[in-house]
């Protein structure tokens, strides 16, 4: 059974749009509440979580009504991260949890991504499920068993108190000034809550949602203003989430950038030297730099890779009984401490990593030296098949050819968006720009 509606992480478009329309929620949500009602029963409950995109409104309350006539209760968590949803729909016993966001995307996107009862993401299969529900009739629930809704008011303040106990027994982050960029996000409140509970000085960032400005100048994929406000302020580290705060950037003192792979490499080093990195392994895409293998391989340390998405990373992890995986891009999924990428927590890993060893941020977000890497993106119309050109599929063989022993080249589709991403790694710059301006020429001529 294949999806058609549901890409790597969820439904996502753009508001107002197929598939981001309320009558496509609603009907989503009901078919959603007949997979997981399938016992005919009452008392089942969803959570749903959103960040602060101005259609969540809109989409929360169409979800809610298709829910609830197919007989599910939901609890509306409000503005909220998505791991906290991942965290709550299993704390709070739920058979469901639904999070809407785009996650990093602007605020004129949105999406829908679930949860099962274990706190982890759905499977491929249970979506597809889903989707076949949504395509027949649904069967809805008789008047007597329709579902109830209601605020749930203490959702973040149990999400706050858990990220706090991730870290050992009277740690406290004394001393320490963190800039936190919230990207006007779903973590604007529980993120700075967290760092001052535990004793930080904090200088938050993308604290002030409008429904408008999520990711706008702000967040992981906008980290000057964070990098700057480092600098100014003379802070130790940066913290910089996404939208939903899933994902996480670190800045040093310097306002430099480290990504995931930096991040990964750092956790998986301390880790085995705790032993307690499962079975020596760290997970990661085919996007993670050549740099953070040889790292890895030179620590005695392996690196499994999957395809992109950190739900593929968790996959694998729950799979294989491995308890550290993440993607570049600042997804870092926890499993001893999390159901999926959680930026937060990773970054409360990260300072308790300085306030262990004493070192500056500077001196941990340089593991390894990355292999030069470059990503260039190409958007696409509906119905356009660029990679399926002749010159094109030409042009790769011929660059694959050229980078044999001296680099790796990845062509996708993104499963968020109308784009094909080309990436190569070579450690000869002048010839990786141009066998990848060759490929996208082609690309481009072919749409």
């Amino acid at each position: 059974m294949t999806r058609k509606l549901f890409g790597t992480d969820g439904v996502r478009g753009q508001a107002n749009s197929w598939p981001m329309t309320a009558e496509l929620a609603l009907k989503l949500g009901a078919a959603a509440g007949r997979y997981f009602r399938q016992d005919g029963k009452n008392g089942h409950r969803v959570v749903i979580g959103k960040d602060t995109r101005l259609s969540c409104y809109m989409l929360e309350n169409a979800l809610t009504a298709g829910l609830t006539s197919t007989g599910m209760n939901v609890l509306l968590l409000g503005p909220v991260p998505t791991p906290a949803v991942g965290f709550l729909t299993r704390s709070m016993r739920a058979d469901v949890g639904i999070m809407i966001s785009a996650s990093h995307n602007p605020a004129s996107d949105n999406g829908i991504k679930f949860f099962g009862p274990d706190g982890f993401k759905l499977s491929d299969e249970a979506e597809a499920e889903i989707e076949a529900i949504l395509e027949g009739e649904c069967e809805l629930a008789a008047p007597g068993d329709i579902g109830r809704a209601k605020r749930i008011e203490d959702g973040r303040g149990r999400y706050v108190e858990y990220a706090k106990t991730t870290l050992p027994r009277g740690a406290r982050l004394s001393g320490l000034k963190v800039v936190v960029d919230c990207a006007n996000g779903a973590a604007y409140k529980a993120a700075p809550e967290v760092l001052w509970e535990l004793g930080a000085e904090v200088i938050p960032l993308g604290v002030s949602p409008n429904g408008r400005n999520i990711n706008d100048g702000v967040g992981s994929t906008k980290p000057q203003l964070a990098a700057e406000t480092v600098v100014a302020h003379g802070a130790d580290i940066g913290i910089c989430l996404d939208g939903d705060a899933d994902r996480v950037l670190i800045l040093d003192e310097n306002g430099q950038v480290a990504d995931g792979d930096q991040i990964m490499a750092l956790f998986a080093s301390r880790w085995a030297a705790e032993e307690r990195l499962n079975d020596g392994t760290l997970v990661a895409t085919v996007m993670s730099n050549l740099g953070l293998e040889r790292f890895l391989q030179g620590q005695g340390l392996h690196l499994e890779r999957t395809n992109v998405g950190d739900r593929y990373v968790v996959e694998r992890m729950r799979n294989r009984g491995f308890n550290l995986g993440g993607e570049q891009s600042g997804h870092i999924v926890m499993t001893d401490y999390a159901t999926t990428g959680d930026g937060l927590i990773a970054g409360l890993q990260f300072l308790l990593a300085m306030a262990e060893t004493g070192n500056p941020a500077s001196a941990l977000t340089r593991q390894f030296d990355p292999v030069p890497q470059q990503l260039r993106n190409v958007r696409f119309g509906a119905g356009q098949a660029p990679m399926e050109a002749a010159a094109v599929k030409a042009a790769v063989r011929d660059a694959e050819a050229r980078l044999i022993g001296r680099g790796r080249l990845l062509i996708r589709k993104s499963g968020t968006e109308p784009l094909v991403r080309v990436m190569g790694e070579c450690e000869d710059p002048a010839l990786l720009d141009e066998i990848l301006s060759g490929i996208v020429a082609e690309i481009e001529a072919a749409l």
